[in-house]
């Protein structure tokens, strides 16, 4: 089955599907050390690794099993960064999160807010029960990404990465429909 991939607005970003074009931006942003220190892979060394990214993106749009969106900030058009949401289970109304923005864009609270309109978008479109998201035990600022979002800390998955001889572990955080329904419903409330 496939799943379209959407195009969003927030305030400040357009989510979008990927383009050829995006080749040049992925490859600078995943070949980036700083950007993939807390990266489940080390960073490319090839800018052939962005086609295969652009395929895969592709591929998991065709088979339904999530959509990955490109970010670009409306104010000036520039890419800065992606997320996505991949391991759609309609059968069990699950899916995970992700996103990977520019060493730029860290700290302008792009990530919450591009999350934020994707799961909006997932939970009514997909109808969720849960989403997933994991994050290296020391990347504390995606850590806080995902609590203001209203995902709950579930637990720790020991040494469940090694990059090039580095071990490390990851936090395992779930949001649930339930959840995000009463975050939103306080959020949107007078005070």
């Amino acid at each position: 089955m496939s799943l379209p991939t959407p195009t969003l607005h927030t305030e400040r970003l357009r989510l979008r599907p990927f383009t050829d074009a995006d080749a040049d931006a992925l490859y600078a942003l995943h070949s980036n050390a700083d950007v993939l220190r807390y990266w489940d892979s080390p960073p490319w060394s090839e800018p052939a690794r962005a086609q295969r990214f652009l395929a895969a993106c592709r591929q998991m749009a065709d088979e339904g099993t999530g959509a990955r969106l490109a970010m670009d900030r409306i104010s000036d058009g520039a890419f800065v960064g992606w997320c996505v949401l991949s391991r759609w289970n309609p059968d069990y109304r699950s899916a995970a999160l992700g996103y990977c923005l520019t060493e730029a864009a860290w700290g302008q609270g792009y990530a919450t807010e591009a999350a934020h309109a994707l799961l909006m978008w997932a939970f009514d479109t997909l109808d969720l029960n849960r989403v997933q998201a994991e994050t290296d035990t020391r990347n504390v600022a995606s850590a806080r990404v995902l609590e203001k979002l209203g995902f709950v800390r579930e637990g720790t998955l020991r040494e469940d990465c090694v990059v090039n001889g580095d071990v490390s572990d990851s936090w395992v955080y779930g949001l649930l429909r339930r959840e995000w329904r009463t975050l939103l419903r306080v959020s949107s409330s007078p005070a």
